[in-house]
């Protein structure tokens, strides 16, 4: 986009001329920076489109800028340019943030190329740190999120059932929210009901409702979600735990549009959007005899996959502050709160397997550990997050005084220090014990492990 204004951060002033020259001439608006402590002033002073971001600098290096405009929920496009990649910093720098890398020296038409991409795939303003203001407050800016909201946009305007899947934590009802917000049903009732969380008998009632005298307790009419949600959207929680009678009752609910309250005889015309979610594998389920093969694919017509937070990490600053703006209003001691550069790291490099639910659970209680101080330091964070840390350094010494140069050798050399027990060459290469004996498999290694195989 001509016209766009562009920082160049880079100590090399020859580098920084040349490159203000290029684009200037392609028609942008450029300014310089020797370094990253100059870069954050002029950041303060005035907005920029995109950055270009030398890696090694002096002071402020290139990394620790980018993880700081991250932490501060800064969304500018960022180009990194370094004369010293490897492969590594490559995949750090795209991890704390970074849009794009390249080495130098850089072709001028690759990088013009690169530049226009990055200005033509920039967010918007207001969608620089939530996904979509309507979308219901879920947060975020990585590649998974953005292509997530793409086909949430594309099937919230129609009428087309949804199943949503991911991991226990990752959000699906949000999902679910921001589908109903998008859609023209967004003035109409959204209901949502966790079928795992009633026996089969209430749940057929909740969803159905029923007539007086259908059972004991059933002392009255009552009108079920399905009912409740009409013209709106019915959301289905961990459909995958519904018994054979209930999905055949919700099959021809889906197909008929109509419902039947457990005791009468006359079906109901409703006109409700069902979107349905889970964390199991239904097409399993299916293979087992478990699930309705008909409800399933009458449910995932339009399949949505929320992914887990270890594959989105570049969103956690965005969701950190985010829960520290709901936490300054419900802690009294967190009115100021804001986190450590060490805390966020630590936060950034945990594999999260309870996802986002899990995230704003260790927030909430290292907000209440930091106490009057302001700051959530590492020493707040849950320990299971710290020992983490702890075990993955642990590994990285391992591997480097094992002398292994790739992951494979690593297992094998840590597999044949502890005669083939598991749970010790787990511990010594900083993972699971379920993550390594997964690499063993995808690597073909076999070891004795007589005590714990």
């Amino acid at each position: 986009m001509s016209g766009a204004r562009i920082l160049v951060v880079d100590d090399d002033p020859t580098f920084r001329m040349t490159t203000a020259a290029l684009l200037e001439a392609d028609g942008y608006n450029v300014d310089t920076a020797p370094d990253g402590q100059q870069a954050v002033e002029q950041l303060k002073d005035r907005p920029f489109d995109l950055l270009l971001v030398d890696l090694r600098m002096p002071g402020i290096d290139g990394i620790s800028l980018v993880e700081a405009l991250r932490l501060w929920g800064h969304g500018v496009p960022i180009l990194m340019i370094s004369g010293f990649g490897t492969v590594d910093s490559a995949v750090r720098a795209l991890q704390t943030g970074v849009d794009d890398f390249l080495l130098k020296p850089v072709e001028p038409d690759v990088l013009s190329a690169r530049v226009a991409d990055l200005l033509e795939r920039r967010p918007s303003p207001a969608s620089a740190t939530t996904i979509e203001p309507a979308a219901a407050g879920i947060v975020g800016r990585s590649a998974p999120m953005r292509a997530l909201l793409e086909r949430m946009k594309r099937v919230a305007v129609t009428d087309t059932t949804v199943l949503i899947t991911g991991e226990t934590g990752t959000g699906k009802e949000l999902v679910a929210r921001g589908v109903h917000a998008l859609s023209p049903r967004a003035k109409k009732p959204f209901v949502a009901v966790n079928c795992s969380a009633l026996a089969e008998g209430l749940l057929e009632s909740e969803l159905f409702g029923h007539v007086r005298g259908a059972f004991t307790s059933a002392a009255r009419d009552r009108a079920g979600v399905f009912e409740a949600a009409d013209g709106g959207t019915l959301f289905l929680d961990e459909i995958g735990t519904t018994t054979a009678a209930l999905q055949s009752r919700l099959l021809r609910a889906l197909q008929e549009r109509e419902i039947t309250r457990v005791g009468a005889s006359t079906p109901i015309r409703v006109d409700v959007r069902v979107i349905a979610a889970t964390n199991v594998d239904l097409k399993s389920l299916v293979s087992q005899g478990k699930f309705r093969e008909d409800l399933y694919y009458r449910l995932a017509v339009y399949p949505l996959m929320v992914p887990p937070l270890r594959e989105r990490a570049t969103d956690i600053p965005l969701l950190v502050e985010h829960a520290l703006a709901q936490l300054r209003t419900r802690i009294p001691t967190a009115a100021t709160l804001s986190v450590s550069p060490l805390a966020m790291r630590l936060l950034r490099q945990y594999s999260w397997p309870g996802n986002v639910r899990q995230l704003l659970a260790a927030l909430e209680s290292a907000a209440i550990s930091a106490g009057d101080g302001g700051r959530i330091e590492a020493q707040h964070l849950p320990d299971e997050i710290r020992e983490a840390q702890d075990g993955a350094q642990q590994g990285a010494r391992y591997k480097a005084s094992s002398g292994a140069d790739d992951e494979r050798a690593a297992i094998e050399a840590a597999l044949a220090h502890t005669g083939g027990t598991l749970s010790r060459a787990a511990e010594l290469l900083g993972m699971g014990r379920t993550t390594l004996w997964r690499k063993m498999r995808a690597y073909g290694i076999t070891a004795p492990a007589p005590e714990d195989a």
